[in-house]
C-alpha cells in the first residue's frame, strides 16, 4: 500500500469547511469524505451507493491512529472512495447521531467505543458496524460489505430493517418503564447504597475495576445519601476515592485537571485527554465534598484546576473549549511525563524533595524512563517524613509546580478542540458555582457570570439553545442535555447571587423544552427538538453516565423549579419522570445516579429557605459554610414577586432568614445558627 499523501500533495475534501475541529483534522485525507448532510445523503440514494459513517472526537487516541494508518492511506481511500459514501461525525457535536448508530452496533452484540464505524444502506439504516480496525482488516472488510452489499442486497435491506426496528423501539418500552407512584424511603436508599458497595474498591477508591473513570455524580449521590443516613463508611468510601484520585496521575499534578480516565485501578496511568464535562463535574464535586469534611485537599484541588481552565481552556468571550487531546507529537502523554533529569535541572536545589514528592524514579513509571507525577500520602504525612514544616512544603511545590508549568510552555502542547458546546458550559458554569458557593471566591464568581453571559449572548436565540459555537457562529440546534446542564447552572447561579435574570431564563428554557422536546405519552423528554433534523429514530436518554442523562437532569430541574416557583405542574412532571425509573434505580443505581439524587430530595422534605434585607448576600455565603443539599436558596434585598419570598419581611433593620418547608415557614431569625437549628 502507498504511503499517506502529505498536506501540500493533497487536495482539501469537504471538511475543509466545517467548524468541528476533529472534521477539520480529515480535512486533508485522500478519503472523499462528506460532513453529515443532505449533500451526503442524497449522494447515497442517488448513485445507490452504502453509507460509511465514521464517528468520533478530536481528542480521541484511536480514532488518530486509525486515521493515520487508514484514512491518510491512498489505497485504503481509493476502496472508500469507489465503493462508499463515507460522512465524518463528531460525536459531540452531532450527539444524536452518535448514540442511534452506537445503539446500532451494541444491538449487534458488539462493544461501543471510538471511533465508530458503522455502514448503512443508502436510506441511513444500518447493517454493520464495529469501532478500530487495523488497516489491513479494514481494508478487507471494506471490500467485504461492499460485495456483500451488491450480491445480497435484499439480505442487508433485512437486516437493516430489523436493527432500524430495534433501535427505534422507544427506552419506554425497551427497560419496560412503568407508571409508578413511589413511596420514597430510606429503607430503599440502603438498598441502593448496598447494591453500590458491593463494587468498591476500598483501598484505592472508585470501584474495582480497570480503567477507572471518576464518575462524579455517583459520589454526589453518596454524599446526598450520607447527608440523610450519617453513614460514616459511605463517607469514607467517598474521600478515599476523592483522595486517590488527587493523589493519581489521573490529575495533573503541575498544572491542574483531570484527564478522562485512568487506564489502571490505581488512578496513575491516566489517558491524557482533558475534556470540560468532567472537569466541571468534579470542580461541583470537590466543592461540596470540601464543606463535608473541610479537606484542604479538595481546596487546592478546585482552585488549581479553575486556574488551568482560566489559563488553557477560557476564550475571549467567557466561553469554554471542549477538551484537550491526549497527544502531541503523535505520541500519548509526551506534555505530562518527566524525566528524572529534567526535574532535577528545573527543580534545582529542591529537586531531591520534589522527586520524592511526586515519587519520580531514574525508571520511570510510564515507558522509557518518564514519569507521570503522582503522590502516595497526604501532605502531612509526606511533611513528617522529612521533617519539614506543611506550610514550607506548600510553598515549595507551588515553586516547583510554577517552574514545571513554565518549562511545559516550551513543549509541543496538545490538541485543544477550541468548539464551545452549550451544555458543557453549562456543567463548568455549574462547577464553578458551586466553587464560589462552598469558598467565597469572587473570582470563580467572575468567571461564571462571564460565562452565563457568553451562553446567553453567544449560543442562544431567545429561549432557543445552540449546541456549538466556534469563530463568532453558534450552530446547530441545541439538544435536551443542552438545556438541561445550562437550566441547572442557571438555577445555581440565580441562588448564589440572588440575581433574578438567571432563574428567569432557567424558566423560559424548562418552558421551551416541554414544548418541543416533552412526551406528554411517555412523559419523558426525547433528546431532540421537534423541529431538528429527522432521524431513523428520536431517542430518549435516560441512563446516566460520564455525563448525566438529560432526563434525568430535567427531572431535577423541573422539581426545584416547581418549588421555587410553587408551580404543581412542574414538580408533577418531575414525580412522574421519576415514577418510571423507581424500580429500575433500585437494582442499577450506579447508573441512575442523577435520579438518584433527586430521589433524594422527595426522600426528606426540601427546606425553602429564604434571605431577606440588605445584606442577603452575604448572609447566603454564611449560610453556605454547613452542608445541607435538600434546599432551594432564594433572597432579596427588599421585595421580589417570587411565591416563595412575597410577604417576608425583615426584623427590624436586620437580614432575616425565613425556613420553610411546604410553605410553611418557622419563626424568622437573624442569625445563620438559629436557621440551622431550624433545618435540623
Amino acid at each position: 500500500m502507498s504511503q499517506a499523501t502529505t498536506h501540500k500533495e493533497a487536495k482539501a475534501n469537504r471538511l475543509i469547511h466545517a467548524t468541528s475541529p476533529y472534521l477539520l483534522q480529515h480535512a486533508y485525507n485522500p478519503v472523499n469524505w462528506y460532513p453529515w448532510g443532505e449533500e451526503a445523503l442524497e449522494k447515497a440514494r442517488k448513485e445507490d451507493k452504502p453509507i460509511l459513517v465514521s464517528i468520533g472526537y478530536s481528542s480521541c487516541h484511536w480514532c488518530h491512529v486509525m486515521e493515520r494508518e487508514s484514512f491518510e492511506n491512498d489505497s485504503i481511500a481509493a476502496i472508500m472512495n469507489e465503493h462508499f459514501v463515507a460522512i465524518k461525525v463528531d460525536r459531540e457535536e452531532r450527539p444524536d447521531v452518535d448514540q442511534i448508530y452506537m445503539d446500532a452496533v451494541q444491538a449487534m452484540g458488539q462493544n461501543g467505543g471510538w471511533p465508530l464505524n458503522v455502514f448503512l444502506t443508502s436510506d441511513q439504516k444500518p447493517f454493520y458496524g464495529g469501532t478500530y480496525f487495523p488497516p489491513q482488516a479494514w481494508a478487507k472488510l471494506l471490500q467485504q460489505v461492499a460485495t456483500v452489499y451488491r450480491e445480497k442486497r435484499s439480505e442487508v435491506e433485512e437486516s437493516a430493517e430489523q436493527l432500524t426496528n430495534a433501535i427505534a423501539t422507544s427506552e419506554v418500552v425497551k427497560y419496560r418503564l412503568k407508571d409508578e407512584g413511589t413511596e420514597y424511603s430510606i429503607n430503599a436508599l440502603d438498598m441502593m447504597y448496598d447494591n453500590i458497595g458491593q463494587h468498591f474498591d476500598k483501598k484505592r477508591g472508585g470501584f474495582n475495576r480497570a480503567p477507572k473513570f471518576p464518575m462524579p455524580g455517583q459520589w454526589l449521590f453518596l454524599l446526598r445519601y450520607y447527608h440523610l443516613t450519617d453513614n460514616q463508611e459511605a463517607l469514607r468510601q467517598i474521600e478515599v476515592t476523592l483522595n486517590e484520585i488527587a493523589y493519581g496521575g489521573i490529575y495533573d499534578q503541575a498544572g491542574g485537571g483531570f484527564a478522562r480516565y485512568s487506564v489502571d485501578a490505581e488512578w496513575l496511568v491516566p489517558h491524557f485527554e482533558k475534556m470540560l464535562y468532567d472537569n466541571g463535574q468534579l470542580v461541583s464535586l470537590y466543592s461540596e465534598a470540601y464543606t463535608v469534611t473541610g479537606n484542604e485537599l479538595y481546596k487546592q484541588v478546585v482552585y488549581q484546576t479553575i486556574e488551568w481552565l482560566e489559563r488553557e481552556m477560557t476564550n475571549s468571550m467567557g466561553g469554554f473549549y471542549s477538551a484537550l487531546d491526549a497527544d502531541s507529537e503523535g505520541e500519548e502523554g509526551k506534555f505530562y511525563v518527566w524525566t528524572k533529569d529534567e526535574i532535577e535541572q528545573i527543580t534545582g536545589n529542591d529537586s531531591d524533595l520534589i522527586i520524592d514528592y511526586y515519587n519520580i524514579t531514574e525508571e520511570g513509571n510510564w515507558e522509557e524512563g518518564k514519569n507521570i507525577l503522582h503522590k502516595t500520602v497526604s501532605d502531612r504525612e509526606f511533611a513528617t517524613k522529612r521533617g519539614i514544616d506543611i506550610e514550607s512544603l506548600a510553598e515549595k511545590v507551588v515553586n516547583a509546580n510554577t517552574l514545571l508549568l513554565k518549562a511545559r510552555t516550551h513543549r509541543v502542547r496538545p490538541g485543544l478542540d477550541d468548539k464551545a458546546l452549550s451544555g458543557w458550559n453549562g456543567l463548568m458554569l455549574k462547577g464553578l458555582v458551586d466553587a464560589y458557593v462552598a469558598f467565597g471566591e469572587e473570582k470563580f464568581l467572575m468567571l461564571a457570570l462571564n460565562n452565563a453571559a457568553f451562553i446567553t449572548d453567544s449560543m442562544s436565540d431567545g429561549n432557543r439553545l445552540f449546541r456549538s459555537y466556534k469563530e463568532g457562529k453558534a450552530s446547530i440546534d441545541g439538544y435536551l442535555e443542552d438545556y438541561a446542564h445550562v437550566i441547572d447552572a442557571f438555577l445555581a447561579l440565580y441562588q448564589a447571587t440572588f440575581d433574578e435574570q438567571w432563574l428567569t431564563q432557567a424558566r423560559e428554557l424548562t418552558d421551551y423544552t416541554l414544548e418541543h422536546f416533552y412526551d406528554s405519552g411517555e412523559k419523558l423528554f426525547f433528546y431532540t427538538d421537534d423541529s431538528s433534523e429527522k432521524l431513523i429514530a428520536r431517542k430518549k436518554e435516560v441512563f446516566d453516565n460520564v455525563i448525566p442523562a438529560s432526563n434525568s437532569q430535567m427531572a431535577i430541574n423541573l422539581y426545584l423549579l416547581g418549588v421555587i416557583y410553587d408551580h404543581e405542574d412542574y414538580k408533577a412532571k418531575s414525580r412522574a419522570m421519576i415514577g418510571k425509573m423507581t424500580t429500575l434505580l433500585e437494582g442499577e443505581p450506579a447508573y441512575l445516579y442523577n435520579w438518584g439524587i433527586l430521589y433524594t430530595y422527595l426522600t426528606a422534605p426540601i427546606a425553602e429557605v429564604a434571605i431577606v434585607g440588605t445584606n442577603a448576600k452575604n448572609v447566603r455565603i454564611d449560610f453556605a459554610k454547613k452542608y445541607y443539599p435538600n434546599k432551594v436558596v432564594m433572597g432579596t434585598k427588599q421585595s421580589s414577586g417570587l411565591p416563595l419570598l412575597e410577604g417576608k419581611i425583615t426584623k427590624g433593620d436586620e437580614t432575616t432568614i425565613y425556613v420553610c418547608y411546604n410553605k410553611t415557614c418557622k419563626l424568622p431569625v437573624t442569625e445563620v445558627e438559629e436557621a440551622f437549628e431550624q433545618l435540623k
